[in-house]
């Protein structure tokens, strides 16, 4: 191969970083060794430096540069090095390089500078990048306006929003790559308004925006829920063609869904057409899921890989919080397969997403699995497996974990969801010794002010273990105003344990901070019934009927056969309501047999004992319990999600179906997951 000359060799190496090739690279570096005398001179070593730091081949961009004599040594050969190991995240690496490039006493260049800040910003060093700065200004080239912008970027990064702003107001020209950090930055910091009043100023001096600074000022709309000030944006977009730009598009489904107008967001998902990537469908996905349509987001993502979309980490993690909110558990355990087939399953927000899914199905050995089974875990994780073991009541369990979280050196701080979780997990379980020690050393221990969720669960876990009276007092002596979930626990406990004139108060209040909620009403009216207080209990359904207030419907569901199948009390819609009507008659012949007295006191109707005995028996809870028995092979768990607390009678039934029969039957409520197993459930008959 004959000799070629410097450039085309120099043009050799640029192609290998614009293909990503390191064979290319490495090549070309060989035929520099090989045909050239001095393969050292200045313009190729600049190459090779650049070559290899942008390649992410950091060791031998460095070996180029200490084999250069230093006299040929310049700012172009240490910005490369700098700029290679900040494009490949060595950010130290990258400071290491511009400390040893002063004491070659050269002096930067308006390139070097936004590696340095960039680094100093990514490694949170406020020292490296103020001494940068001071030496910005010293040179002179802070006035550059992708110096100054950089800067502004690292000081708006590192928290110090004074300097950022001071800089900002300072910079004498400032290029649309500053007003976008500015906007952006301002949002981040959690001052969408100064976005706003940010981007008002940019185009009252002329400034034509771009893809970047609309999404910014879409995220400032959206921070604010200020839906008009987005939809006037939208207009915007459409009158300057930017409509047709899919960053854009992506940016504006993310807006309408945070402001809660579906129709819109789904309306330019729709509008994108072909042209949809994979942060469209992410979008989308996520938008759902925020919005509580859990089945429909389930449909999305099953849209997106028929169309031959390759699910992200972000797509799964949406879907994966959809099936968590659905107890689905068998959709869940396929994306767990698609994630493991994608290979972000190690994605820490991917595996949290897991826990969280398999502890919100009741399956709290997977979670366990994915848990210890992380290298890395973040806040969010820990509190997803410290509530899996919360839901199941395994208090123990939930503490000791705590307990690990906060002795591990302090990498991981527990934050208020932390402790909300560990509270409940004490209330599940009747432990109130334990509640009331981490409730009262939350200031003192972990600088957690108590919220309204906090003193919830001490209500909670007073009013579920009998103290009912405590609880009231409790709530009386509240340094803050007692909010509608304090006085809901304490009604249910009233309810509990036959505190009729306490349940009163209680409700009162609540009628006050929620007038139209059904459940407080059925609550009161249910608590009166099980008293024997007929009238007072009419009374109230016959008030509810007045002004309007409906009963919210009672539902179980069931996944089997690839479907899900729900049920209401007394249902007999259902395709196979013939052989659930023989499993249930078979189901109560077998109980009563082993000693099961259906409890008619959750009838909560005034009707005759006869009449009674049949209305708990058609609970939509044991309607599903007998589809499952007919439809789920043995050696499977049943799994029944209901939308309301289980009745007590169905809970002691629950307990003999699973003796009498051999089977696993786990029920999640609108509360806890019960596990019934050899006659036991795993709440130890507390919830």
């Amino acid at each position: 191969m004959p000799s070629l000359p410097p450039k085309s060799l120099a043009s050799l190496l640029q192609t290998a970083v614009s293909t990503q090739s390191t064979r290319l690279g490495k090549a070309t570096h060989a035929k520099i060794i090989k045909t050239l005398l001095h393969h050292h001179s200045p313009f190729l070593s600049n190459h090779l430096i650049n070559t290899y730091s942008k390649l992410d081949l950091l060791n031998s961009a460095q070996l180029v540069l200490q084999l250069t004599p230093p006299i040929h040594r310049s700012v172009v050969s240490w910005t490369s090095i700098i700029s290679g190991s900040v494009q490949s995240g060595h950010f130290a690496s990258a400071i290491n390089h511009f400390l040893h490039m002063r004491r070659e006493e050269i002096l930067p260049n308006d390139f070097t500078f936004p590696g340095v800040f960039k680094a100093a910003a990514l490694l949170q060093w406020r020292d490296v990048g103020e001494q940068a700065h001071a030496l910005a200004v010293k040179t002179g080239l802070i006035w550059d306006v992708f110096v100054g912008c950089s800067c502004f970027d690292m000081y708006s990064k590192l928290g110090l929003r004074d300097e950022a702003v001071k800089l900002f107001d300072e910079m004498p020209d400032r290029n649309l790559v500053t007003w976008n950090a500015y906007m952006s930055n301002a949002v981040l910091d959690g001052r969408a308004m100064k976005a706003v009043d940010a981007f008002i100023e940019f185009r009252r001096i002329g400034g034509e925006p771009d893809s970047i600074t609309y999404c910014a000022f879409l995220n400032a709309c959206a921070a604010l829920s200020s839906l008009k000030l987005g939809s006037q944006l939208h207009g915007f977009v459409v009158r300057t063609g930017f409509e047709k730009n899919v960053s854009v598009s992506n940016g504006l489904i993310d807006f309408y869904g945070k402001c809660k107008d579906l129709e819109m967001a789904e309306m330019v998902f729709n509008e994108i057409g072909i042209r949809k990537n994979d942060v469209s469908w992410g979008s989308l996905v996520a938008v759902l899921v925020q919005n509580d349509e859990d089945e429909k987001c389930c449909e999305v993502f099953l849209q997106a890989r028929e169309k031959g979309e390759e699910p992200t980490d972000f797509m799964i993690s949406s879907v994966l919080s959809a099936c968590a909110k659905l107890a689905g558990l068998e959709l869940g355990k396929l994306i767990h397969g698609l994630a493991v087939k994608a290979c972000v399953e190690t994605n820490i927000f991917v595996g949290s997403s897991l826990v969280n899914m398999y502890g919100k199905c009741g399956a709290v050995e997977s979670s366990e699995k994915v848990f210890y089974e992380m290298s890395d875990k973040n806040l969010v994780t820990w509190n997803a497996m410290i509530d899996a073991y919360a839901h199941q009541g395994q208090s123990d369990i939930a503490v000791r974990l705590f307990d690990e979280m906060t002795s591990g050196g302090g990498s991981v701080l527990p934050n208020y969801v932390t402790l909300v979780c560990v509270l409940s997990a004490c209330s599940k379980a009747g432990e109130v010794n334990k509640g009331m020690e981490i409730f009262e050393s939350m200031r003192e221990n972990y600088g957690i002010e108590p919220r309204e969720e906090h003193y919830a669960c001490i209500v909670d876990l007073l009013g579920r273990a009998g103290m009912v009276d405590n609880a009231y007092e409790f709530v009386t002596k509240m340094p803050i105003s007692p909010p509608i979930a304090v006085w809901g626990a304490l009604l249910n406990a009233c309810r509990m344990y036959g505190k009729p004139e306490l349940g009163k108060i209680a409700a009162n209040k609540l009628f006050e901070l929620d007038p139209k909620d059904s459940g407080y009403h059925v609550l009161l009216s249910n608590s009166l019934a099980t008293v024997g207080r007929w009238d007072e209990s009419n009374f109230i359904r016959m008030e509810m009927n007045d002004i309007g207030i409906k009963k919210s419907v009672g539902y179980s569901w069931i996944f089997a056969k690839n479907k899900n199948h729900v049920f209401r009390a007394k249902d007999t819609s259902h395709a196979s309501n013939t052989e659930i009507q023989a499993m249930l008659a078979t189901l109560t012949r077998r109980m009563e047999a082993a000693g099961y007295t259906p409890d008619t006191n959750f009838a909560l109707y005034d009707l005759e004992e006869e009449e009674k005995i049949t209305e708990v028996g058609y609970h939509s809870e044991k309607i599903a319990l007998a589809f499952g028995l007919i439809a789920i092979p043995r050696g499977v768990p049943i799994r029944i999600t209901k939308n309301m607390r289980i009745c007590g009678d169905c809970h002691n039934a629950f307990k003999l179906a699973s003796g009498i029969f051999g089977r696993e039957i786990v029920v999640r409520d609108n509360n806890r997951f019960h596990r019934f197993r050899d006659w036991q459930c795993s709440c130890r008959d507390h919830w």
